[in-house]
């Protein structure tokens, strides 16, 4: 019996690996058996009493099992007859494993609780923070290499964890402000400047106060328990538009600033993600971009390899910014300005209602103003202007402009906006100070007293909506005031009843 097992280079009997009986088997038959037996292994990771399986594939785990079956038949009779158990011969790629451990770092991390409330029946009451735990990635990987072949034995990997400790314990210090603002209802909006769209979302005071910790200074955000519903507020905006979303940094910066001032409302705003526009027979760069909305320059530089100067081919795929390029600042929801090119009016509207409604002048031909939704950036009482007409051998002119508010860049410094009076380098004064017809090198002039108007009334923000031919209203205010233009109503009626009233 023994002879024929040496000689027919058989494993003795009674000896396992992986969980297999090898014994009686050949070299060739137990490596084949083990190659089986190791496609069905699955390696746990374990951290108390959660746990996530794994492949030893992807954990980096490569099993010799020609190597072991040799170590098995090494065994000679040690296993009779009591069974004799060995471990495999298993080799690790360390990149992959450690790749993979700290691709599932977010998943098996334990954020530390900070202290918060919840409401027990009618009665709020305080929760003390917790510790939290992340994974050690280096300490586990020692612990891999060091036992491998008896994690891939016993399919378990414990992980090392790194206690984290919350900033605060106790909530007691803040509970009544906490109580004071999760007892009244606490609405969230979002605001659309491009639309002028508000959406309005509420919550329950559970879900709310979830939403609320006890922070070093007092009451803020608990990021984690908000996060989903941002999600699902940005989901319900993707539903309608696949461009719009909520950026979850700002929203919850915005959410810190209103919980910590007590406030039970905060306004979030609807940004737009970056698309493409397929070209159109007859296109030009310049003409996508004043139908679309956008300065040139901003296109340009989302397509930086396309030569602008060759004609564009029907089909080609252009890349186009984000229209919040030309909205840095946070909107104000409650007020707007409507401007249209093609009867040289503008509009202003507060809580929905007419401020301001004169004739403007907008660029001539050779400088046009570019129709899209702006924003008033900046405010300045008195402004400086050049142009290449009014340069001479050895300098140029330059004019000043009244209550001038910047409103978008024509490219990278050179700033178009609202203005009053301009100041010519003769003495003179732009269109004699005049307004109705094209006549601006693109910005937006107003009577000098109706400048000055707007100008104080218009904070840094408001969003500005220029309307013409090839850029029609985004919003309802811009196709209410179009639409009262094409009923007959006359601005240029404002003017008579002003002159009549100055003398």
């Amino acid at each position: 019996y023994i002879g024929s097992h040496v000689f027919g280079a058989r494993i003795f009997p009674n000896v396992w690996a992986l969980g297999i009986n090898v014994g009686d088997m050949t070299l060739d038959e137990a490596t084949t058996a083990l190659q089986r037996a190791w496609s069905d292994v699955q390696i746990e990771l374990v951290d108390g009493e959660r746990s996530w399986s794994l492949s030893p594939a992807e954990l980096g785990m490569r099993l010799d099992a020609r190597a072991t079956a040799e170590a098995a038949r090494d065994v000679g009779m040690g296993g009779i007859p009591f069974g004799w158990e060995i471990l495999p011969t298993v080799a690790i790629d360390i990149l992959r494993a450690q790749n993979t451990l700290l691709d599932m770092t977010e998943i098996i991390k334990i954020d530390p609780y900070n202290a918060g409330y919840r409401w027990v029946n009618e009665v709020l009451i305080g929760v003390p923070g917790s510790e939290g735990r992340y994974l050690d990635v280096a300490l586990t990987m020692e612990t891999l290499t060091q036992n491998l072949a008896l994690v891939a034995d016993r399919g378990r990997l414990d992980l090392v964890m790194t206690p984290v400790r919350p900033e605060v314990t106790n909530p007691q210090p803040y509970i009544e402000e906490a109580r004071a603002l999760a007892s009244r209802p606490f609405q969230l909006y979002g605001y659309d400047p491009f639309s002028d769209q508000r959406v309005a979302w509420s919550t329950d005071r559970d879900t709310f106060t979830s939403w609320i910790e006890a922070g070093a200074n007092g009451l803020t955000l608990r990021e984690e328990t908000f996060a989903p519903f941002l999600e699902a507020q940005t989901e319900t905006l993707r539903q309608i538009d696949p461009l719009r979303y909520i950026e979850p940094t700002d929203a919850m910066e915005k959410m810190r600033q209103a919980i910590a001032r007590g406030a039970s409302e905060v306004n979030l705003r609807i940004r737009y993600r970056t698309s493409t526009y397929t070209v159109q027979r007859g296109d030009s760069g310049y003409r996508i971009a004043r139908n679309l909305g956008v300065p040139f320059y901003l296109i340009q530089q989302a397509n930086p390899s396309r030569d602008w100067d060759a004609l564009l081919n029907p089909g080609d795929q252009i890349n186009l910014p984000s229209v919040d390029a030309v909205v840095p600042l946070d909107p104000i929801p409650n007020k707007r300005i409507i401007v249209d090119l093609d009867t040289q009016q503008l509009w202003a509207y507060e809580n929905g209602q007419l401020v301001f409604n004169w004739l403007i002048s907008s660029g001539m031909d050779r400088a046009p103003t570019s129709p899209g939704i702006y924003q008033i950036l900046n405010h300045s009482p008195t402004a400086r202007g050049s142009s290449v007409e009014l340069c001479g051998d050895n300098s140029c002119g330059t004019w000043e402009m009244y209550w001038f508010m910047g409103i978008y860049e024509v490219f990278p410094g050179l700033v178009n906006g609202f203005h009053g009076a301009v100041l010519l380098p003769n003495g003179a004064y732009l269109g004699g100070n005049n307004v109705g017809s094209r006549f601006t090198y693109g910005c937006i002039m107003s009577r000098d007293d109706e400048a000055r108007l707007l100008y104080e009334w218009a904070d840094d923000g408001t969003i500005v909506e220029i309307v013409g031919s090839g850029f029609t209203p985004r919003s309802e205010l811009a196709r209410r005031s179009l639409a009262g233009t094409a009923a007959g109503v006359n601005v240029a009626q404002h003017y008579t009843d002003l002159a009549l009233l100055n003398a």
